[in-house]
């Protein structure tokens, strides 16, 4: 019960307001990643952002597979006219199941907020993981706008559906039990992957993801991801846009699927993934390989619909 409890603390607005002013004695210049010394205060206040528009999702904070150094590394590095959240960027499963909140998480959250209070829009659109978010929508904490869904307009006009994909996942909407028992055998396979990546890191080896090699040999996990993005683009179709933004199933993707662009944002446990929006309208998946500390390097996969 108590962990339930704390639980559903995360979804209140007195938890997002404390975290928001911890050790913000400066609006704008928190220190992150445990006394990191402060942001710069130009951080976002160049002339012009470097892109229009970023899309994340399944950050899992509050989880030990969620990569927050990395993520914080890449909020950094690109910032964005408009962010939006698609989804599971909080993890309220684990967290009814055991409390894990360090401060990485919690920085997160800060550059977050803190994008928001230096312009640029930010906007939360709420998972299967975060679903006690659902609760809140329409409503507004620190300019973060939680909303059910979202549509976003590109530089060249086309209309993109954002939504985090559980809507479209029978295993969420017909057997939730079962989606909780894979969620214990995903954990397990997150656990084993990070004791992997240690080895390759003392290796001189790049990051990979155990989890994403298996879900491109398994057949079955395969036809479950083609089903998915066939299912989410024919609604991005029937509702009338051009395109479609999701997350969910952790596979990041930007194909054209009978007419309507198809575009998957991956992740923040596996695959370290945004989607981007350049001014032109042109979209670009980006990889981020660096880890909180070492010189990053970018792996981009473009494509243009």
């Amino acid at each position: 019960m108590a962990c339930s409890a704390a639980a559903r603390s995360v979804a209140s607005a007195g938890w997002l307001a404390r975290v928001a002013t911890q050790d913000l004695r400066e609006d704008g210049l928190a220190p992150e990643g445990g006394g990191g010394g402060p942001e710069p205060v130009a951080d976002m206040a160049r002339d012009r952002p470097r892109f229009r528009a970023i899309f994340i999702s399944d950050i899992h904070l509050g989880t030990p597979g969620c990569q927050a150094g990395p993520l914080l590394d890449f909020l950094r590095e690109h910032q964005a006219e408009s962010l939006y959240l698609i989804g599971d960027i909080i993890d309220g499963w684990q967290l009814r199941r055991r409390w894990y909140w360090p401060q990485a998480h919690n920085d997160v959250v800060q550059k977050l907020l803190r994008q928001a209070r230096k312009g640029c829009r930010v906007v939360f659109v709420p998972g299967n993981h975060d679903e006690f978010a659902r609760g809140f929508v329409g409503n507004n904490f620190g300019g973060i706008e939680v909303v059910e869904d979202a549509v976003h307009t590109t530089a060249d006009g086309r209309r993109l559906w954002i939504t985090h994909g559980d809507y479209f996942d029978g295993v969420i909407q017909c057997a939730k039990w079962l989606a909780y028992v894979g969620d214990h055998a995903y954990e397990f396979t997150l656990k084993l992957n990070r004791h992997i990546n240690s080895l390759r890191a003392r290796l001189g080896l790049p990051y990979w993801s155990l989890s994403a090699y298996l879900k491109h040999k398994v057949k079955k996990a395969v036809n479950y991801v083609s089903d998915f993005e066939s299912a989410v683009a024919a609604e991005a179709r029937r509702r009338g846009h051009q395109g479609v933004v999701c997350g969910h199933i952790h596979h990041a993707e930007i194909r054209e699927i009978e007419g309507t662009l198809y575009c998957n944002d991956g992740d923040w446990v596996e695959s370290r993934s945004a989607l981007v929006e350049h001014h032109d309208g042109r979209l670009e998946l980006l990889f981020w390989q660096g880890t909180q500390g070492e010189a990053a390097q970018r792996k981009p996969a473009v494509a243009e619909a």
